[in-house]
């Protein structure tokens, strides 16, 4: 057998282990599928925060409680020094803002 042989086979060894790790989470996502729903239910009525996935800075923490200026305490012109503050989008509600505030200001501008 060549290197380059046995080389193929590994990779196709990986390339199937990588399958069969998608396949089990699907048969574990269809095995918690009313425990799923119980779970979101308990988080709306105790009206728990998002997850905390990042361990940073307090608005990576938790992207939903930090207020908006956060990552520009030190200057406003500051630099991003979080790897992960770039690593996040920012919220859907500031784009939703942005939006509606125009709107308003160039209905406020037309009367």
């Amino acid at each position: 057998m060549r290197p380059a042989d046995r080389a193929l086979l590994l990779l196709a060894a990986g390339g199937c282990a990588f399958a069969l790790c998608f396949a089990d989470a699907a048969r574990l996502r269809a095995a918690a599928g009313p425990d799923e729903a119980e779970r979101t239910r308990l988080v709306g009525q105790l009206r728990l925060t998002d997850l905390a996935l990042f361990t940073e800075a307090r608005y990576t923490r938790h992207p939903s409680q930090a207020d908006l200026h956060s990552a520009f305490q030190d200057h406003p012109l500051a630099l991003e020094h979080f790897p992960t503050g770039s690593l996040i989008a920012p919220p859907a509600s500031l784009a939703r803002v942005g939006a509606g505030d125009t709107a308003t200001s160039e209905e406020g501008g037309a009367k």
